[in-house]
């Protein structure tokens, strides 16, 4: 518990000034479109973000607060892997493209993959 808060709110008027004693600077981004997290396999996009940034002892931290949605991340693969895939195996595009998906862009084991 924080002292003087007593179970109540505390001002915010002073809670601003407690931290600007501690070093402590809050500002806000403005205009904030969207926010996207990238992972290996998916983005966390809030498309209705507020972002603060805390500033203490020379270090920014970000805050974001929305409603995260999860979209999966589909496997970008290169049209030269694809052509190459088909070149060496003798298929269409198409099943180069989805040898290279199942295989996660690895051209040794769809290659393998498609030659057997």
């Amino acid at each position: 518990m924080i002292p003087g808060m007593g179970g109540r709110g505390m001002n915010p008027a002073k809670v601003k000034q407690m931290m600007k004693q501690m070093g402590i600077n809050i500002t806000e981004v403005n205009d904030v479109e969207q926010v996207i997290i990238r992972t290996s396999d998916k983005d966390i996009v809030f498309n209705d973000a507020n972002v603060s940034i805390m500033n203490s002892q020379g270090v920014d931290t970000y805050q974001v607060v929305g409603t995260p949605e999860e979209v999966a991340r589909e496997l970008e693969i290169p049209d030269d892997d694809i052509r190459l895939v088909a070149e060496q195996t003798g298929v269409s595009e198409g099943q180069a493209r989805d040898a290279l998906k199942n295989a996660n862009g690895d051209l040794a084991e769809a290659i393998m993959a498609l030659s057997s």
